[in-house]
């Protein structure tokens, strides 16, 4: 028998995986299979991605790559979102807490003890709570669009606050029409113009609407969303760790956002003056319709801390 020669024939060419792509993996996390997306050297410094509403890790598909050459990024779908495991409610709590739990448990199970907090949208209070939690870990922060004050809060918030002065039925119709496939379109793309919106993918709500639509799923978003009254009683705690421990920060903002003003980004500046602040022409969704601008401003930041 003649034996194959794994070398390419001659004049061939050899193509190799690319180096920046991006690995989807899943771990065990107390329990749960959680599926996480992960791109550069694994012995690289860390930019940890946790997700907002309403979304999964897939929202970071496309900033990953542009930073793989030398950072590590590790961006994971949270229980109950994406491709994650979906836990029974008395064993997984569907709340803040829980949730900055859930992300301490998911670096101790990749071994991640040192990185950069990427906070968007209530990510950004999720990821602060882990600050809070282990400030030891956190080598710098990125805000974007991330909202912790509750002066500056946009008027997108209106239908919810009435739902917390008064939870009749009427005013919960505002969060029962958020949690559906038309309101999950509205969150990315109700508020840019049109040329701006016509670059966000429809997969964006098309693909994580079904994933979502689950008896269990719904009532966990609704949870949250009405968990954000309680959340804002945090705020005071998420400003005064920021003002205590003084995190090297770029906040990068779209303010062409109902619920996150260019307001709600100059307020940071309260607690850490020294951030950067870089705005744009975008609204909630930046890495969608700005990335090439984008990129270039974290690269900039996070050479200077690494």
């Amino acid at each position: 028998m003649t034996q194959r020669s794994s070398a390419p024939p001659r004049g061939a060419s050899l193509l190799t995986a690319d180096a920046n792509a991006v690995a989807h993996r899943f771990v065990d996390v107390d329990g749960m299979q959680v599926f996480y997306r992960e791109a550069g050297p694994s012995d690289a410094p860390v930019l940890l991605l946790p997700h907002g509403y309403p979304c999964s890790s897939f929202q970071y598909r496309r900033l990953m790559p542009a930073l793989a050459d030398r950072w590590r990024l590790v961006a994971p779908d949270f229980p109950g979102f994406g491709l994650s495991d979906t836990p029974p409610a008395d064993a997984f709590g569907f709340d803040f807490d829980a949730y900055a739990g859930f992300l301490e448990a998911f670096c101790d199970e990749l071994g991640i003890d040192r990185y950069v907090l990427y906070l968007h949208d209530y990510g950004s209070q999720i990821g602060l709570r882990l600050a809070i939690r282990r400030p030891d870990r956190v080598a710098a922060i990125i805000i974007q669009n991330g909202d912790i004050y509750e002066d500056t809060l946009g008027p997108k918030y209106e239908g919810i606050r009435e739902y917390w002065r008064d939870p009749s039925d009427d005013n919960r119709a505002v969060i029962d029409e958020a949690v559906s496939e038309e309101g999950f379109r509205d969150e990315f793309v109700g508020e840019v113009p049109a040329d701006q919106a016509a670059r966000i993918p429809p997969e964006l709500w098309k693909l994580h609407w079904p994933l979502m639509n689950t008896p269990q799923r719904r009532g966990l978003i609704r949870k949250l969303m009405e968990g954000l009254k309680e959340n804002l009683e945090w705020f005071p705690r998420y400003q005064a760790y920021l003002r205590e421990h003084q995190p090297e920060t770029l906040i990068i903002w779209g303010p062409n956002d109902g619920y996150m003003p260019e307001e709600s980004a100059r307020a940071y500046l309260r607690d850490i003056p020294k951030a950067e602040l870089v705005l744009t022409d975008g609204g909630h969704w930046l890495l969608e319709t700005h990335l090439d601008q984008v990129v270039p401003v974290i690269r900039r930041f996070l050479s200077a801390i690494f």
